[in-house]
């Protein structure tokens, strides 16, 4: 027997449309079981409070509801499709068990509210997780900065031989970019942190729920306000925090290439450890960096699904549209690339050998033309006179001690003088922040379930 629908008015779609309007939302839902339980906890309590539910009936959807998040974690509690989505598994579970109580739970409470609440809380903790990740990618590049802060590199501008450079600060400039990016993801996560329950179909209900109550008991920061915002922003929010993952992704991509490159015998600047490199099915010899080819290859994917939600929402008129329900694949697709792509980083990080007498081998003379082009001006001549005496003997411009040179670079962020202790103090700052965040929000659910 098919799972009773919510919307259930008496008759039945024909089975092609029913797939159709189904897909594999139904597969998806199964990430939000826990969500969608807990949800359903505050709302139960919020009713109890306004006399729609007794305290003794609260009390019993509770328990039942916390059974399913139980049953869940244990692989024990899954959606079908025949259920359609999550709600109603959750729902008729709790019916099947309650029987005329558990038909009361959706009373002032439209599926718009629990998708909504469903997704806001996974995205609150997968942005958790994903800032827990990059902060510790961004730490490991400053550790890595500070171990070879000293060890020359060849700077490059359209990827030819450029200026004096050093891997500490070749390191450094990534560590930052992700510091960089926890702000973005700290933006994405506060536009994420207000509670859309209570608006129902976008337009309220004639009751007097208290909206607060759920916002509180969920762990939220706020209720969002307007009601037909609430489903206006379903897309728009799912979009911030994808083009959050975006520039991670960025960040992660970039560095991917350099390692890529680095380790290519040709250069032989970097050796990557036997954790992180792959072999060939045929050519005994091949230490492949597949990790790395996969992030830049799946920064993409978070590309594609940013876009994809933008696309979805731009044209919709204001209010639910059943086309909303696209976006929450990309979002679920983003989210957990972003966060594998950071897990697989740090290991690669970690395992990167620094080959001192390669790197020292490719700074040779032509990059210190500009720095002796300087060296005249301080003598007194003009720059552009400068720039071309300097451009005519390029080729017999001596040899350098790279380390030397190096310390003389001082200005504030340049390869002699990193301020690395300036990136790690805002690090430290992010770290601060998140670690709050996820107590705070994990406090509220212990305590929602009564833990």
């Amino acid at each position: 027997m098919s799972a009773k629908k919510l919307w259930d008015k008496g008759y039945s779609l024909h089975p092609d449309v029913e797939a159709f309007t189904t897909g594999d939302d139904y597969t998806l839902d199964r990430q939000l079981v826990r969500w969608d339980a807990l949800g359903s906890v505050a709302h139960a309590r919020m009713l109890a409070s306004i006399g729609i539910l007794t305290d003794r009936e609260f009390d019993k959807l509770r328990a039942e509801l916390v059974r399913v998040v139980k049953l869940w974690e244990q692989g024990k509690f899954t959606v079908e499709p025949e259920d359609e989505d999550v709600h109603t598994a959750v729902e008729n579970h709790i019916t099947g068990k309650l029987g005329e109580l558990g038909k009361k739970m959706h009373t002032a409470r439209s599926r718009n509210d629990q998708v909504l609440v469903d997704t806001r809380l996974y995205a609150k903790e997968m942005i958790l997780d994903i800032a827990s990740e990059a902060a510790g990618v961004a730490g490991a590049l400053l550790d890595f900065a500070e171990a070879h802060k000293g060890v020359p590199m060849c700077g490059r501008t359209h990827f030819q031989r450029a200026m004096l450079s050093s891997v500490g600060l070749w390191a450094g400039a990534f560590a930052e970019s992700l510091v960089d990016d926890l702000l973005l993801l700290r933006s994405a996560y506060e536009i994420n942190d207000q509670c859309p329950l209570g608006s129902a179909a976008s337009y309220g209900v004639h009751l007097p729920i208290d909206r607060e109550i759920t916002a509180r008991l969920l762990g939220f920061d706020r209720v969002q306000n307007n009601v037909l915002y609430a489903n206006n922003s379903r897309g728009k929010i799912e979009a911030a925090v994808l083009a959050a993952c975006m520039q991670v992704m960025l960040t992660l991509s970039r560095i991917s290439t350099d390692i890529v490159t680095f380790c290519a015998p040709e250069f032989g600047y970097f050796t990557l450890g036997d954790e992180v490199a792959l072999g060939s099915s045929i050519m005994p010899q091949k230490r492949n960096p597949c990790s790395l080819e996969l992030t830049r290859a799946r920064a993409a994917t978070v590309l594609a699904s940013l876009l994809q939600v933008a696309e979805i929402t731009r044209p919709l008129p204001s209010g639910y549209n059943r086309d909303l329900q696209e976006t929450k694949r990309p979002l679920m697709t983003g989210l957990a690339t972003t966060l594998g792509a950071l897990a697989a980083m740090k290991v690669a990080i970690g395992a990167i050998a620094v080959n001192e007498d390669n790197l020292r081998r490719g700074c040779s003379s032509e990059i210190y033309a500009t720095d002796r082009a300087l060296e005249l001006v301080q003598e007194g001549m003009p720059f552009r006179d400068a720039y071309r005496k300097v451009a005519a003997e390029v080729d017999e411009l001596a040899d350098r001690d790279a380390a030397r040179e190096i310390s003389k670079k001082t200005h504030t962020g340049a390869p002699g003088n990193l301020g690395l202790d300036k990136a790690a103090a805002r690090l430290e700052q992010q770290r601060t922040f998140w670690e709050r965040a996820r107590q705070n929000f994990e406090g509220a659910i212990a305590e929602l379930v009564g833990h």
